[in-house]
């Protein structure tokens, strides 16, 4: 099968003490009509007591803002189909 779009997804991490916060951001190809940024966002927190793993808090905050973006893609798909269709449409999130 020919790919015919490439999809880019950039991940931000933040660190401030026991907070971890990402930004997903995803760019959905080139040209007229087809050029869609939309943004995810995560957040974890470190409970004091846990151990110092800046990774882990990276992971949970990624994991998170995937998932955010996930959403709003399916979001954004609901919206092109209702205005397609002509008729609300809403896909299982």
């Amino acid at each position: 099968m020919a790919s015919t779009a490439t999809w880019s997804v950039e991940i931000q991490l933040f660190e401030d003490g026991e907070d971890s916060a990402a930004k997903a951001v995803l760019v959905t190809g080139e040209g007229p009509n087809r050029h869609r940024s939309l943004t995810g966002t995560g957040r974890a927190r470190r409970n004091p007591s846990d151990l110092e793993v800046p990774e882990i808090g990276e992971e949970v905050a990624a994991a998170r803002a995937l998932r955010d973006l996930a959403a709003r893609l399916l979001g954004a798909a609901s919206e092109d189909i209702t205005d397609k269709e002509h008729h609300e449409v809403h896909l299982v999130r």
